[in-house]
């Protein structure tokens, strides 16, 4: 695995450090004093831990000398999601952000920001949590977009939702079962596209937070788009209305202030 840290001194020298982390492995059934103090410090950064079997830790680690735990180091760093709105305001545009509510295909991850960058967004906002990571094949999949487009880890994207709000950042997600079409809203103002977890969709308490709900009309017998399709129908229709080709008919919504 990419980017790994074996070992316990290591990893929590790297929970010290506050080196970037991605991900703690431990090995089910390892205990110790060094042990409980990286999961307190992981705890404490909201750096996720999992368990696993020794099966899955010898797949992982590669067979590393990692004495029941490892980490995998972030391949880049984050910003904050005050920073994305700093990058909007340096360029004299009003806010346009991704939001991604636990995309968990790298792949899925890898084409939505490329299409993200293509579409001219300010940045992007994952979970810290039920999310891909962004790693090399998240790169790859990108076609290097990753790389170029400003990232945001967050620890609940609701009460994110709520902040954006509040700083005139209107939220716009899909829905199946939405009366308004996506090409029914204007994101000429300050937007923020919510695109849901390929096999869930967006979570309830995140839906509740958005100001439009929008559908994409299927033709088809299969009821849904893939998550990175879905997002690419929205964030372009965004472009267009920013780039001042609104859609005839479209609700206007309220600008940032």
């Amino acid at each position: 695995m990419e980017n790994l840290i074996a070992g316990r001194q290591p990893v929590l020298e790297a929970l010290r450090s506050d080196t970037p982390l991605e991900k703690i492995y431990i090995l089910y059934g390892t205990h110790g004093g060094v042990i409980q103090q990286i999961e307190q410090l992981a705890r404490r950064r909201g750096v996720p831990v999992k368990a696993i079997d020794k099966q899955r830790f010898q797949e992982l680690s590669g067979g590393a000398g990692a004495q029941g735990v490892f980490a995998v180091a972030a391949s880049r760093q984050y910003v904050d999601v005050d920073d994305l709105l700093r990058i909007a305001e340096e360029k004299g545009e009003q806010p346009f952000l991704l939001i991604l509510d636990e995309i968990e295909d790298p792949h899925n991850l890898g084409a939505l920001i490329r299409t993200g960058e293509c579409a001219g967004v300010h940045g992007v906002i994952l979970p810290r949590h039920h999310s891909a990571s962004l790693n090399e094949t998240v790169t790859k999949a990108s076609a290097g977009a990753s790389l170029h487009v400003p990232a945001a880890k967050v620890t609940n994207i609701a009460t994110t939702l709520d902040d954006l709000r509040k700083k005139g950042v209107w939220i716009v997600g899909t829905e199946m079962n939405a009366p308004r079409l996506y090409t029914d809203v204007d994101y000429s103002g300050g937007i923020g596209i919510v695109v849901g977890n390929e096999g869930k969709g967006i979570r309830r308490l995140v839906l509740e937070k958005c100001d439009f709900l929008v559908r994409i009309p299927m033709y088809g017998k299969i009821g849904s788009l893939n998550a990175s399709v879905a997002g690419a129908l929205m964030l372009f229709e965004a472009a267009k209305h920013r780039h001042g080709k609104k859609a005839p008919g479209s609700e206007a919504a309220p600008s940032g202030s």
